[in-house]
This record gives structure tokens, sequence and C-alpha cells, in this order.
């Protein structure tokens, strides 16, 4: 089996990612704070800021593709730690486009919809960009830098992702289901649009694009939806208690780092690839029934 390099494997895409890919891959994933073992899988910790460290692991690995997950992806903490967030978000990243130019091997990225404003949706992969926080910005930062690098990187611009809990990493949904589970109060936006997948998706989405793309591609769902109409479609799947479900709207929230009204991306040209998102509801159900069968106690 071909020998394929993850990194970021302790994220919930990582993770996600790892899960897919070892039927076709000898997999090597990298962790940095969040040790932990997959079974048929090497994990190496590593600091991808540390050039040294990153040539060393390609030279030991040999890695025949690379999917680069690694990053600070929260924007309220790249908004307030701009030095550390950019180190790995935008220098280890232009770093991974060159190491993988020299091996002339395939690369793909996870870019993200905050590249966008969120006054024009729905996105393609031609539109302008113009971030509106600092994440954003470092993301836009990448794309040009690891193309310039390496024209060949797969640049994989990823929505908003939802899933099951990995033994790393959660996704929104869990504070989710927990606060709505204790009856207490969860205010989601009516007036902030995405595109939403699940992590299961979106990998698949990933290892199409290593394989197919070279440049820019966008990964969204099917749907275009707010985070309060995703919340109502939450609670039906999940069978929730509905009596904290509550609207509010963007300025009703103050946070670090500003966020676009809508960044849903036109996902077409990925779609004629063979990149297949289920509906929200689809995505919601298949996640369900990981959980059901994954429950403690089994």
């Amino acid at each position: 089996m071909k020998k394929l390099l993850i990194t970021g494997a302790s994220g919930f895409l990582g993770w996600h990612l790892c899960q897919l890919a070892k039927q076709e891959w000898e997999i090597y994933g990298t962790y940095l704070s969040h040790p932990l073992e997959i079974p048929g899988m090497k994990m190496l910790k590593a600091n991808l800021t540390n050039f040294q460290e990153l040539k060393r692991i390609f030279n030991d690995v040999k890695p025949e593709a690379v999917i680069h997950t690694a990053a600070h992806s929260q924007p309220n903490f790249c908004q307030t730690n701009p030095k550390e967030s950019h180190a790995i978000n935008v220098i280890a990243s232009c770093n991974i486009a060159g190491l993988c130019a020299d091996n002339s091997i395939p690369c793909a990225f996870t870019s993200t919809d905050l590249v966008f404003d969120g006054l024009n949706a729905p996105y393609r992969e031609t539109d302008a960009v113009c971030p509106v926080n600092l994440y954003g910005e470092q993301k836009v930062m990448a794309e040009a830098g690891m193309l310039e690098r390496y024209p060949m990187t797969a640049v994989c611009r990823m929505p908003l992702m939802f899933g099951a809990e990995t033994p790393t990493a959660k996704s929104f949904i869990q504070p989710f289901i927990q606060t709505l589970q204790a009856e207490k109060e969860l205010s989601l936006f009516i007036d902030e649009f995405r595109t939403p997948v699940s992590g299961t998706t979106a990998a698949k989405g990933l290892l199409l694009a290593l394989e197919k793309v070279n440049d820019i591609i966008h990964l969204g769902g099917k749907e275009r939806i707010s985070r309060y109409d995703f919340g109502k479609i939450l609670v039906e799947v999940f069978q929730l208690p509905a009596i904290g479900l509550k609207s509010c709207r963007q300025q009703d929230v103050k946070m670090a780092a500003p966020r676009p009204a809508d960044v849903s991306l036109d996902s077409s040209k990925a779609f004629a690839l063979g990149y297949e998102p289920l509906s929200v509801k689809e995505e919601l159900e298949d996640v369900c029934k990981v959980l059901i069968h994954t429950s403690p106690g089994d």
C-alpha cells in the first residue's frame, strides 16, 4: 500500500480522514498535543512549525501523498493569537507544499469557506476572496503561498463540519446536544448561513480531491442553511427537547473574531467529479446511527 501522510490526525477532520483512508493507504498521522492511537496506523508527535522536524518526517516516512489538515481553526483563537496561529496556518502550510513539490507527490490542503466576506454567496472557486477575520486571512495567505510553491496542490475549501465525537476532538454539535438535553437555552443565528457536511463526507471529498484536483475546489454540502434551522433538524433527528432552542442574530453575540453572514459554497465543480454530500437531515441521520452503535455501555 502507498504511504499517505495526514497532518493533524488528532483533529476532528483528521481523525475521520484516517478512518476512511486506511482502507486504501498506509497511514502516517501527525499530532502535536493530543496523543492518540489508531489501530493499524503510525502516529507521529510532530511540531510542524519546526522546519527541520517537518523535513525529517518527509525523509523518514517518504510519503507518496500528503493531506494537510493541521491548523489553528478557531477564528477567535487566531484573532487573539496572531503569531502562534500564523506559524502553523501559513508558514508550515507553505513549507509542506514546498516539500511535496520537492518530492513531486500529490498534496491536498484544507482551507475554509471563511476566505469570503459573506456578501455575495453562493461562492464559486473563481470568486474573489475577502476575509473578515484573521483566520480567513491566514488561510488566504496559505492558499496563495502553497499554490505558488506547488501549483499541483489541491486547495480544498471546507465548510462547517459536524459528526461523531472522536477520541481527541468534538464537532460543534456535541455541546448543542448537551445543552438541549439539559433543557438549557441554546441561541442560534438566524442570519448566518453555511453549507455544512459531516466529517465523513468531508473526508471523502478530500480523498477525491487528492486524486483528481490541482488548484482550488469547494467541498461544501448540498444545502444552504442557517445555524438556527440546522438546530431544528438536529432536534428532530436526535429527538431532543426543543424547549431551549432560541433564535438570535450575529449582532447579539460579541466575539473576538468578526463573522461573515453567508459563506455558502457552490460546490458544483466537486459534485461533477463525484463528490456526493447528502442533505443535512440525511447527514445527521448517519451521524445519529454511528452514535447509537458506539454509545457507552456497548
